[in-house]
């Protein structure tokens, strides 16, 4: 996980040890998902559905295997908007202007997230849907 600016020259305020350069790391990567949130629309709606499942699981009461069937289920969601945010990024970079190759690449990620997306909310149907439809 890394940003793309160059790293300072050893000595100049570079992370030296093991354990300093793991949080820098983790500090690259928490910059980025903050950078992503202020910029991607996407996940502002993610972060709300985020926030809304959460919820509704407190509210149902879920047991533990279904908190994990929810964590993976957000977790995959949220990894794939930001590697489709992340593709399209290098995309826009190395191809300015259109190019019927970066417009494939770009849907295809795009395609991955409603993939990943869909996969959640079939997920999230038979999570929660036992709890709202009891015969």
């Amino acid at each position: 996980m890394t940003t793309g600016s160059k790293l300072p020259p050893a000595g100049a305020g570079r992370p030296t040890t093991l354990l300093q350069r793991r949080a820098a790391s983790f500090g690259h990567a928490v910059r980025g998902v903050g950078a992503a949130l202020r910029t991607e629309v996407h996940l502002w709606f993610h972060a709300a559905a985020t926030a809304a499942v959460l919820g509704l699981g407190l509210y149902c009461g879920l047991q533990r295997w279904e908190w994990a069937a929810v964590a993976l289920s957000v977790g995959a969601v949220w990894g794939a908007e930001l590697l489709n945010t992340a593709i399209e990024a290098v995309v826009d970079l190395v191809s300015p202007e259109y190019h019927p190759l970066a417009g494939r690449a770009k849907d295809v990620a795009a395609g991955a997230v409603l993939v990943v997306a869909l996969a959640a909310l079939a997920v999230g149907g038979l999570v929660f849907g036992p709890y709202f439809f009891r015969s």
